[in-house]
C-alpha cells in the first residue's frame, strides 16, 4: 500500500487545530491584541537596530521571510538525484525549531505513540535520539552502520522494518556523528525506494552538510533537502549551529513534504523563534552571510586536512575511523602495543582538559569506536597549540 501520511501520524494530530492569532490577520496599526507591553523594553542603551526589532512584540510566528531566504541558497544547490519534475521547495515546506533538537522531539511526538510505536536508529549516532525517544517513552530499535564505512545496511533497515510494523522513524545522520562520515545519497535514495509502501518517515540530520565536499560526479550538493518534494516519506534536518558558527541562537530547519510541515508547523509553539534569532539568521542567510559561510568553510576543511596529517605523525594515534565530511575528526588512539585502547583515550582525554585546558570528546564507548576521539578542527593557532599538547600528553602517558 503506497505511503500515506494520514495512516502514519497519531490521530490526535490529524485532528489538531493549530493555534492562531489576530495577528495572523492584522499586523499593523495600534496594536492591543496581545497583552504586550507598549511601553517599550526595560533593558538600558538598545542600538537603533536593536530599537527596529520592537523587541517589546512577539515575533512572527511564520518567518516567511526567512524561511524563504534559506530556500533560496538550497534551491540553487540540488541534489542530482532531484528528477526535473520535482517541486522546487517553498516556504511551506519549511518548519522552523529551536536547533535541530526541537524538530526531533517535535517529529516524535507527531508521529509515535507512547508506549506502541518505535523509533529506528543506527549506532553510533547522534545521542539526543535516545533521550527524546526515552522522555516520549518510545522504544528504539537499533541497526549498526557498516564497518569499517559507516554506511547504512538498507538490507537489515528494511528486514527490521518490515518484521515490526511499529517502527514509525528511522533516523540517520549526515555526516555521520561522531563518524564524520557523509551516508552516501545513492543509498539513501536506495532505502526510500525499499521503503516506498512503509508507513513511517526517514529523517536525514544534516548538521554538518556544508562541511561535505560536492558531488564528484556533477559538482551538486550532497544534501538530500532538495527531494522531500519527490520522496514524501523523506524528512531533512538541518541546523546554522556548525557551518555558519551560530550555536548561540539555536535555529533548526526541517524540510518535508508541505502536509507534513503543516502539521510540524501546528504543533510547534507559536513563537518559538525570537525576533533576535530571526534577525541574525535573516543576516547569516543573506548573500553577503552565505560568502562568510562557504570561505569559512574552505578554510575548516583545508585545516581538517592538515590537522588529520599531522596528528596521525604522532606516535599515540592510529586510523582515522570516521570520515572526512564535517568539521571534527574522529580520531583512534593506541597503546604503547599498537592496540586501539579505551584506556589510553580516556587518560589523553582528562590529561588534555585538566593540565592543558584543551577539550576533546572521549567516544570510545561508541559502537564499533574503541580508543576514539573526537576532535573538532579549530583555527590555525588552536590546532598547533592542539598538536604541541597532544604529543606532550602521550609522552606523560606513556610513561607513567
Amino acid at each position: 500500500m503506497p505511503f500515506d501520511i494520514k495512516r502514519t501520524l497519531r490521530p490526535n494530530i490529524l485532528k489538531l487545530e493549530p493555534y492562531r492569532c489576530a495577528r495572523d490577520d492584522y499586523k499593523e496599526g495600534i496594536l492591543l491584541d496581545a497583552n504586550e507591553n507598549t511601553y517599550g523594553v526595560s533593558v538600558e542603551q538598545l542600538s537603533a537596530h536593536e530599537h527596529g526589532l520592537e523587541l517589546n512584540r512577539y515575533p512572527d510566528p511564520h518567518q516567511i521571510d526567512l524561511k524563504k531566504q534559506i530556500l533560496a541558497f538550497r534551491n540553487k544547490n540540488f541534489n542530482r538525484f532531484v528528477k526535473k519534475e520535482t517541486p522546487l521547495l517553498e516556504a511551506d515546506n519549511l518548519c522552523l525549531g529551536v536547533g535541530s533538537d526541537e524538530s526531533i522531539d517535535l517529529l516524535l511526538r507527531c508521529v509515535c505513540t507512547p508506549g506502541k510505536d518505535k523509533l529506528l536508529i543506527c549506532p553510533p549516532t547522534y545521542g539526543m535520539y535516545s533521550v527524546c525517544a526515552t522522555v516520549n517513552d518510545v522504544e528504539l530499535v537499533k541497526v549498526p552502520l557498516t564497518v569499517p564505512d559507516f554506511q547504512t545496511d538498507n538490507e537489515k533497515i528494511v528486514s527490521t522494518i518490515e518484521s515490526d510494523s511499529n517502527i514509525k522513524l528511522v533516523y540517520l545522520t549526515s555526516p555521520g556523528n561522531p563518524t564524520g562520515k557523509l551516508i552516501e545519497p545513492k543509498r539513501i535514495i536506495d532505502l526510500l525506494e525499499k521503503l516506498d509502501n512503509w508507513n513511517g518517515f526517514l529523517v536525514v540530520d544534516e548538521a554538518y552538510i556544508d562541511f561535505t565536499q560536492l558531488d564528484p560526479e556533477t559538482s551538486t550538493s550532497q544534501s538530500m533537502s532538495t527531494l522531500v518534494n519527490q520522496y514524501p516519506n523523506l524528512v531533512v534536518m538541518q541546523t546554522l549551529s556548525k557551518s555558519f558558527g551560530l550555536a548561540g541562537i539555536r535555529l533548526g530547519v526541517t524540510y518535508c513534504s508541505k502536509e507534513l510541515s503543516y502539521y510540524l508547523n501546528s504543533m510547534k509553539y507559536p513563537y518559538n523563534i525570537s525576533s533576535l534569532t530571526s534577525d541574525i539568521a535573516t543576516r547569516a542567510t543573506s548573500a553577503a552571510g552565505l560568502k562568510i559561510m562557504k570561505d569559512t568553510a574552505k578554510l575548516i576543511i583545508s585545516q581538517r586536512e592538515y590537522l588529520l596529517e599531522q596528528l596521525q605523525k604522532l606516535p599515540g594515534i592510529g586510523r582515522n575511523l570516521g570520515g572526512l565530511d564535517s568539521n571534527f575528526l574522529l580520531l583512534e588512539v593506541l597503546d604503547k602495543s599498537g592496540a586501539p585502547s579505551n584506556d589510553v583515550a580516556k587518560k589523553l582525554y582528562q590529561r588534555l582538559a585538566q593540565t592543558h585546558q584543551v577539550v576533546v570528546r572521549f567516544r570510545g564507548t561508541e559502537l564499533n569506536c574503541t580508543g576514539a576521539l573526537r576532535v573538532t578542527v579549530g583555527t590555525p593557532a588552536e590546532n598547533e597549540t592542539l598538536l604541541k599538547k597532544f604529543s606532550s600528553c602521550f609522552e606523560e602517558i606513556y610513561n607513567l
